[in-house]
């Protein structure tokens, strides 16, 4: 968890800074940060473009390491995503669809629809407090 939140200070996007890894065996296969698409202007130069409350400029950090994948053509398939706020509902079916099993995420974003539709995939969703995980007090 310690190296999702690393990845999320790269975050181009002001609003929130999110990361997110994919893992298999101990390896780390992508990471994502949320930004602009590649060869657009960031939010923190352009400004972000809000739409019901959201910034559609930005692509989610868990988006972006799939992304990481398609790219470099390493598949997901079995990976472990480790995030550092609980999945919306699209970056959900990225997951199922990209065949991760299990995410751990740090910070809660409630959407009982996408975790329904986790559940129904078999893909187990467990909450991290990352300060425990790091051993803190």
């Amino acid at each position: 968890m310690q190296i999702a939140r690393t990845v999320a200070t790269r975050a181009t996007c002001p609003r929130a800074s999110v990361g997110a890894l994919l893992v298999r065996d101990h390896r780390i296969l992508t990471t994502g940060y949320n930004g602009a698409p590649r060869h657009t202007s960031h939010c923190a130069d352009a400004g972000c473009e809000i739409v019901n409350d959201h910034c559609v400029r930005a692509v989610h950090a868990e988006a972006n390491a799939i992304v990481q994948g398609a790219l470099h053509g390493v598949g997901l398939s079995g990976a472990t995503a480790y995030c550092t706020h609980q999945p919306c509902i699209n970056c959900a079916k990225l997951f199922i669809s990209a065949g991760v099993v299990r995410i751990v995420f740090g910070d809660a974003y409630l959407d009982p629809f996408a975790e329904r539709l986790l559940s129904e995939a078999g893909v187990k969703l467990e909450r991290c407090d990352v300060l425990q995980a790091a051993g803190a007090p």
